[in-house]
């Protein structure tokens, strides 16, 4: 077999980029998504007194569970519960609910490391140590939380779906089981533009706080999707992470930002060796992009790297490429207008197009994917 140079195979690769740049339009394509068609009958509502104080927990959607309480509401972070205090209520109290505030239901794996929450019922409960003002937004920071792709998608994107949904234009109060230190440092910004209160955190605490009502759970619709025909889209999500991450005067790990006349800048997304898909010939790719006329960043993602830096470097330039992985979530960071290529390895084409596919339509960014063929791919020395 005729060997192949890694050079040329690098100049092919970073010509279609080129191309992909100037001349391709979005390109708008399928993708799998599991089933969120609601299942009748899983709605339950109990009403109490002049049935204006309600529990009502919604459990008819595949992803998620989602349960409301309409009313005085107490938080026993102890004993992870919410009490519904209705003194019209007679009898002694007893348990109404129980809820995983995380947005995979079905998948078992991630949903056993969710704490459980209890919602219940009674004429009075716990004693009041800590008044707010605002409803309160329960959800769980457990599960693949760690994982960027998941924080995102499991976390952020529900949270604003959530929002959005319940309580558009209304202050809110964040309660949050598992939000562990590192967590909370890192996506404090993010978590400010969502509510400006102070984060209750049920493994903390150990004040019982009161709420006008509350919402367990977090809306999903899918791989990086918002809710379907609603006037938000991912443009409006990246708004809010424009906010979050937008003032970050930091450029002091990457270079200086690009000045109007300087050459456009590709963010060339590396990955650690012997972790998998790694770009085997990066080294040749980089020169070749260099020669051709690109300022080539290599970003590889860490825990050492604020989400501001991260920002600041994606938002200042014209594309981004890599290997399919968690780090490609921070193509949320381009501007409308970048080039996106995301290379996919042998046999997991769906998967590419599924978590950074058809959503990405909606914030104007230009999509492309380079399927790796067959005989360039390791994996064929495996089998």
């Amino acid at each position: 077999m005729r060997k192949r140079n890694p050079a040329a195979t690098a100049t092919v690769f970073l010509a279609l980029i080129i191309a992909f740049l100037f001349v391709f339009e979005i390109n708008q394509s399928s993708i799998f998504r599991l089933s969120s068609a609601p299942t009748q009958g899983k709605i339950r509502r109990l009403t109490f007194g002049k049935a204006k104080q309600v529990i009502s927990c919604d459990r008819s959607h595949q992803k998620y569970d989602l349960c409301s309480i309409t009313g005085a509401t107490v938080v026993d972070p102890a004993t992870s519960t919410f009490f519904l205090v209705d003194p019209t209520i007679s009898g002694p109290r007893s348990i109404v609910e129980k809820i995983k505030p995380y947005p995979r239901k079905w998948e078992n794996f991630p949903m056993q490391r969710i704490q459980e929450l209890t919602i219940t019922s009674g004429p009075s409960g716990p004693e009041c140590e800590v008044q707010h003002n605002s409803p309160a937004i329960v959800f769980s920071a457990g599960g693949y939380t760690g994982n960027v792709f998941h924080d995102f998608n499991d976390g952020f994107i529900p949270l604003f779906i959530t929002i959005n949904s319940i309580y558009k234009n209304q202050d809110v109060v964040l309660v949050v089981s598992k939000a562990r230190d590192w967590w909370l440092n890192r996506y404090k910004n993010l978590l400010h533009v969502f509510s400006s209160h102070p984060i209750v955190t049920l493994d903390n605490d150990t004040s019982n706080h009161c709420f006008p009502s509350a919402t367990l759970g977090l809306m999903s619709y899918g791989f990086m999707a918002l809710m379907p025909n609603s006037s938000q889209t991912l443009l409006h999500f990246r708004g809010l992470l424009d906010k979050a991450f937008g003032h970050h005067g930091q450029y002091s790990i990457f270079n200086p930002p690009p000045k109007s006349d300087s050459p456009p800048r590709l963010v060339f997304m590396s990955r650690s060796k012997g972790i998998g898909r790694e770009i085997l010939n990066q080294d040749e790719a980089v020169k070749v992009a260099k020669e051709i006329g690109f300022d080539v960043i290599l970003f590889k993602p860490t825990g050492k790297i604020s989400l501001q830096q991260a920002y600041g470097l994606i938002n200042s330039s014209h594309a981004m490429v890599g290997m399919h992985g968690a780090a490609l979530t921070h193509s949320l960071f381009l501007l409308p207008g970048s080039a996106f290529m995301q290379v996919m390895p042998l046999g997991i084409d769906w998967v590419g197009k599924m978590c950074f596919g058809e959503p990405y339509s909606t914030l104007n960014i230009r999509l492309r994917w380079k399927r790796v063929a067959w005989w360039r791919s390791t994996t064929r020395m495996i089998w």
